[in-house]
């Protein structure tokens, strides 16, 4: 595989070499792709665990007495009612509304905030935050080169970590951060991910992410905990529902559309504050949006994917679009995610899928695909 001269490495890239991973380029970072098959990590992490190199992910520290009424007039969501320790998922948009990343925050202090954003986008996150945060006494810091970040997803995922790890994991609710120290390493050990299962993410200094990464593989090896690539990471969201920038999210997408509307938060716990994009997005939820991001499943064998038409089966002109598809390893049958119209996105409606030219009959299902048990 040729790799451009400006793709990036993670600190972990020599040990994917060592355990024979086929890697991709993503994003601007030569990633792992897999290690075996996709369908056998995804399997583990549905029944076991996988353990993910993330540290493509770009981290933004934004700190300061007017950190939080910064970050609310940059973000569309409430920062100020963020305790010390839990995180938010949320999205930074523009004027129109449009979704320019979907982030999740983490308030790692009184007056500081972990902003992580999607490596395609960081760059972008940091001007908008840097220029949304002029006038406020709050400093916005481009903090990539000081993160490596490692996750431990699955069921068997909080065994894992408790073994390792000096916090205590019962207390530690989801969407939930803690400073902690783990295979005698300094960690912020946050309780979130990417998936639809338990599991957490380790934000770790770039020169100890080696060191974790084969002790954890060495110590989970026994509750069956196998290194994952992007390439199951993408089936596994796809089945909880979860978009992806790029694909359900970009800039022509409000987050009305994506059926994300609870995350747009007009009365914040700061009170009175404005926020780039708010008159706009006022606008789309009085009016209602334009298309529903629906779940698709078909009966057939061929696959839908990213870019297919989505077809009216009673004239079979094009209504829609796929923007994620897959086989779904945990339901047999192949899945997707589209945008349809309104009119079209109740439970059981019936369109047609243009794949490869031939129709193919789906219908429409509530999301996510996949929901862990509790």
């Amino acid at each position: 595989m040729e790799t451009s001269p400006t793709t990036r490495e993670t600190p972990l890239a020599a040990v994917h070499t060592e355990l024979g991973a086929t890697m991709t380029d993503f994003a601007g970072w030569r990633m792992p792709l897999r290690y075996t098959s996709e369908r056998e990590e995804h399997q583990a992490v549905r029944t076991r665990a996988g353990l993910f190199d993330l540290s493509h992910m770009g981290e933004v520290t934004v700190l300061g007495p007017e950190a939080a009424p910064a970050l609310d007039a940059a973000l569309i969501g409430d920062i100020s009612g963020l305790a010390v320790g839990r995180a938010r998922y949320t999205m930074i948009c523009a004027e129109d509304g449009g979704v320019l990343d979907d982030l999740i925050v983490y308030r790692t202090g009184g007056n500081e905030y972990l902003v992580v954003a999607n490596a395609a986008n960081t760059d972008v996150v940091v001007h908008a935050l840097t220029e949304r945060a002029a006038g406020y006494d709050a400093e916005v810091r481009d903090d990539r080169e000081r993160y490596a970040l490692i996750a431990v997803q699955g069921p068997a995922a909080a065994g894992i970590v408790a073994e390792v790890c000096d916090a205590e994991l019962e207390a530690l609710r989801y969407y939930a951060a803690v400073p902690a120290t783990v295979l005698g390493r300094a960690v912020l050990l946050a309780r979130t991910g990417y998936t639809g299962e338990d599991g957490f993410e380790l934000f770790c200094a770039p020169g100890d992410a080696e060191a974790l990464w084969r002790g954890l593989l060495e110590r989970g090896a026994g509750a069956g905990l196998v290194p994952a690539g992007l390439s199951c990471r993408d089936t596994l969201r796809l089945e909880a529902g979860m978009p992806l920038y790029g694909h359900e999210l970009n800039r022509s997408t409000t987050p009305f559309d994506a059926g994300l509307g609870r995350t747009v938060r007009f009365d914040k716990a700061g009170g009175g504050v404005d926020f780039v994009g708010r008159a706009a997005l006022e606008r789309i939820a009085a009016e209602g949006p334009g298309r529903a991001l629906v779940g698709l499943r078909t009966s057939g064998r061929r696959v839908p994917r990213a870019g297919y038409a989505v077809l009216d089966p009673a004239t079979g002109e094009p209504v829609g679009e796929v923007t994620s598809g897959a086989p779904s390893p945990t339901l047999g049958e192949p899945i997707a995610m589209a945008y349809v119209p309104p009119a079209m996105s109740h439970p059981d409606t019936v369109v047609a899928i243009d794949v490869r030219g031939r129709p193919e009959e789906a219908r429409v299902v509530p999301l996510p695909f996949y929901q862990r048990r509790r």
